[in-house]
């Protein structure tokens, strides 16, 4: 009897393990035919990341920094206030601008003056040529007169010879004057070329001040979107150039991901597709998605220095195509998404 036991025992202690074993097994056949078929019907990358909006704060104008009023990653709204660039320098020339803006004007009344007085001068040659013409054709008809008295012996020779002499003046004189008209015509042109000159350099110099008092505005940098700023690259007192990169904002506004799947998996990715987004830093948490668009080119295409095959340095590798990603209820995840963030899409097929 003890015998018996004994090898029941035995028995006993040797199906445990086999058991243990056996449910091992059936778990990680279960595991792996649940991996099986989930590669089978889905397809997935972990080449895919968080995006956001990546908005560069640049100076428009070069000077030195007077004031910052935003530090790292600070959180700011659309027209807030981050810095200030000194604009001295800007003022003082916005008052020699405006004077010379109001030389110009003195310019112009003086260039109207002087058109004024050309205009009255004009009138009175016009006025004097009139009375010169009257004067001529008076004494064109005493000369044809007295010429008929002259042929019938009714005047002496020298009464002849004053009424030439009469009609030869107003001639010299009728020449004169037109000649004058002529003269002050021409100065009335002129001058009122001058007038327009002296308008047109008003013009230039009220645009330029304008131009001026847009560089003074543009001494004071605000957020041109709501967002989250990076490093910024900066201090009080630093000399800017203009076009200098400042401060960058992390649009609030909208993220999506980019997941850069391979060639031989777009076959089975449509727009309209919903997928399942796993976050790195977040493995429990479930993120659902859609299908925006997909890229035209490879990534590769848009690299510095996109390969070429036909220099004969040609190795074929799996090239992987963007795909955009828009994050269903992304306002929900604002707080944890960030840009950048490793993410692992998942697509049913």
């Amino acid at each position: 009897m003890e015998t018996e036991s004994k090898n029941e025992k035995k028995a006993g202690k040797k199906l445990v393990p086999r058991i243990i074993i056996g449910i091992v097994v059936v778990t990680a056949l279960v595991y792996l035919s649940k991996e099986v078929w989930y590669a089978f019907h889905h397809e997935e990358t972990d080449n895919a990341q968080v995006e956001m909006r990546m908005i560069p704060i640049l100076s428009r104008v070069s000077g030195f920094v007077d004031k910052i009023y935003a530090d790292d990653y600070a959180d700011v709204k659309k027209d807030q206030l981050l810095m200030v660039v000194d604009s001295s320098e800007f003022e003082l020339q916005l008052q020699e601008m405006q004077a010379d803006f109001n030389q110009s004007l003195s310019d112009i009344e003086n260039a109207k003056a002087s058109l004024t007085s050309a205009e009255a001068s004009l009138a009175f040659s016009r006025g004097n040529l009139e009375v010169i013409r009257l004067r001529q054709t008076k004494a064109s008809n005493d000369l044809a007169r007295d010429k008929s008295l002259f042929d019938g012996n009714a005047i002496t020779k020298r009464q002849m010879d004053d009424t030439q002499s009469n009609f030869d003046i107003n001639a010299k004189q009728l020449e004169a004057s037109q000649m004058d008209v002529k003269v002050s015509e021409t100065r009335l042109e002129v001058l009122r070329s001058l007038v327009n000159k002296a308008e047109s350099q008003a013009e230039i110099r009220k645009a330029r001040i304008e131009q001026q008092k847009l560089k003074i505005s543009y001494c004071r940098i605000y957020a041109i979107a709501d967002g989250k700023l990076g490093k910024r690259n900066i201090d009080e007192g630093q000399f800017i150039q203009a076009g200098t990169p400042l401060f960058t904002i992390v649009s609030s506004q909208s993220r999506w991901i980019v997941a850069n799947f391979k060639e031989n998996q777009l076959r089975n990715i449509h727009v309209g597709q919903v997928v399942t987004i796993k976050i790195d830093g977040y493995p429990k948490l479930n993120v659902e998605g859609t299908v925006i668009s997909l890229s035209d080119a490879t990534g590769a295409k848009f690299s510095l220095l996109p390969p070429d095959n036909a220099t004969g340095n040609f190795v074929k590798v799996t090239q992987r195509i963007p795909v955009r990603i828009e994050i269903i209820d992304a306002a929900k995840y604002k707080n944890i998404l960030r840009a950048g963030m490793s993410v692992v899409v998942s697509v049913p097929i």
